[in-house]
């Protein structure tokens, strides 16, 4: 792609994300919110392959169908109460219609079957846009509306995401689908940390999109695109692969690791309600189960020795500046917890 209209694509992109995240008008966030979408189209379809034009359908569909929703539940907000502000208080019909069309976009269960496919037809960096960037200007309404949102509808929609990601994701072999549900799943941690506590969504948020960037950036430097491939890659950079497996643990929610924050603080938080608080325990399992998979496979197993793996040590691994910086920042920030939780 032209480094020009490469350039342009990933100015809308921001510049919508910031639009939908300072407007005060459901107009002018639903305007932030197509701009994004429109902005993502391109970068999605670039390969010119059957899976991606595929994946581009599927991406522009859903999210057409999401905006509809949401144009619906703000036109009627604004028939009933004669005003667009957000902070205003909607009726509970235009509330409900709302949380669907945001969890629509946001790829949460039950709502989810668009997403895996989505990344799946993906590059990789478009998959790290998907799973982190597109996550914020949706997540930020949610936030704007937090007082007038039902709290049992969140706490469902989070134990849902993060209990069918778990087992659903133990099926996968393709790692761009094993990090679609692993988003899903920590999805499900983030609205459930936005029924709690509002700086404490952003914490979460902030160390997911950390962790993530850190992995998808391995992945996209080893070219990795399923679990076998994992098992080649050790002779390429040998310190490379230890990151990536201790980054795994670590999305986990392993301590001493820097995941086991925010999970610490959701369900220190969710304590009055030890149901809900086991449930969400038991829903991580299968998740620590096909990270911990992926991290065996990286380089606690001896693949055959074929020619390919022989010798692809002698092909150059290119590290960039950010896959050195990110990986410190998603394993040894759990000593900052104070700070952090005190800050956000």
């Amino acid at each position: 792609m032209n480094p020009l209209i490469t350039a342009l694509l990933i100015t809308s992109l921001s510049t919508s994300t910031i639009i939908t995240m300072t407007s005060n008008h459901w107009l002018l966030a639903w305007l932030g919110l197509e701009l994004n979408t429109l902005s993502m189209l391109p970068m999605i379809m670039k390969p010119s392959h059957p899976r991606s034009t595929e994946a581009t359908t599927k991406y522009f569909l859903v999210l057409a169908t999401a905006a509809a929703l949401y144009l619906c539940a703000t036109t009627l907000n604004a028939w009933q109460t004669g005003q667009w502000t957000i902070l205003h208080t909607p009726s509970p019909t235009t509330t409900m219609l709302l949380i669907t069309a945001l969890a629509l976009k946001l790829g949460l269960a039950p709502l989810h079957l668009w997403y895996p496919d989505v990344l799946q037809g993906s590059t990789i960096p478009t998959a790290l846009i998907i799973t982190t960037w597109q996550k914020i200007a949706p997540l930020t309404l949610l936030m704007l509306m937090n007082t007038h949102l039902n709290t049992t509808t969140l706490m469902t929609f989070g134990l849902i995401s993060a209990s069918l990601a778990g087992w659903t994701g133990l099926m996968q072999t393709q790692t761009r689908k094993i990090m679609a549900f692993s988003s899903i799943a920590h999805m499900g941690w983030v609205i459930l940390a936005l029924s709690l506590d509002q700086p404490l969504t952003t914490l979460t948020m902030t160390l997911y999109i950390m962790m993530t960037a850190t992995l998808f950036t391995t992945l996209a430097t080893t070219m990795t695109k399923t679990i076998l491939d994992l098992g080649t890659t050790w002779p390429s950079s040998p310190t490379l692969l230890t990151m990536t497996m201790i980054t795994l643990l670590s999305l986990g929610g392993l301590p001493p690791l820097t995941g086991f924050m925010p999970k610490w603080l959701i369900l220190k938080t969710l304590a009055p309600l030890p149901t809900l608080s086991t449930l969400m325990l038991f829903t991580s399992l299968p998740s620590l189960f096909f990270y911990t998979r992926l991290a065996y496979m990286t380089m606690l197993t001896t693949p055959p020795t074929t020619t390919n793996t022989e010798y692809k040590w002698r092909l150059e691994t290119s590290l960039k500046p950010s896959t050195m910086l990110l990986p410190p920042l998603a394993l040894l920030m759990l000593p900052m917890t104070p700070m952090l939780h005190n800050t956000t």
